[in-house]
């Protein structure tokens, strides 16, 4: 079975330097065997991933699933720095997507699939996939489509 650095390399992937935080946080707190992952942006995977607006009214749906796909790889940057690597990674548990949207829209769960989805695909159909919340906001920092913020539980 091919590690989760080795399905991302398959895809073409490269991870980003371990984002950095925007004010008084932290990315990643360890305690016992459970990785808990702050609220991360978007980053870039290529020239057309939207990096701000609102779903539902500057973007699309599925611009907004491209730009939680691309939260992903921010996320695993960041638990990658944490834990040295990804094969430490035992399961995704929670996962809390947020989308800036409109007021009217209605597709936060389709939106955050893209980050379901990408998680399913580097650590697989049980462990990439865990319990989950996509809920609408009326903004984000610095107007992002999309923040999420997940807990993996790892091995130690």
């Amino acid at each position: 079975m091919a590690s989760p650095e080795e399905k991302l390399k398959e895809m073409d992937i490269t991870l980003p330097e371990t984002p950095q935080p925007m004010a008084k946080y932290k990315t990643a707190v360890l305690v016992d065997n459970m990785l808990y992952i702050s609220g991360h942006g978007p980053a870039r995977l290529n020239d057309s991933t939207p990096m701000s607006g609102k779903v539902g009214d500057d973007l699309s749906t599925e611009q907004g699933a491209e730009c939680a796909r691309a939260v992903g790889v921010n996320i695993l940057a960041t638990v990658q720095g944490a834990l040295g690597s990804l094969s430490k990674v035992k399961r995704l548990v929670k996962t809390l997507g947020m989308v800036n949207c409109t007021l009217e829209y209605q597709e936060q769960p389709i939106v955050i699939n893209g980050f379901s989805e990408f998680m399913a695909d580097v650590f697989g159909p049980d462990a990439g996939v865990g319990a989950r919340s996509a809920v609408g906001m009326g903004s984000l920092p610095s107007n992002i489509p999309v923040e999420i913020g997940c807990i993996f539980e790892v091995e130690v």
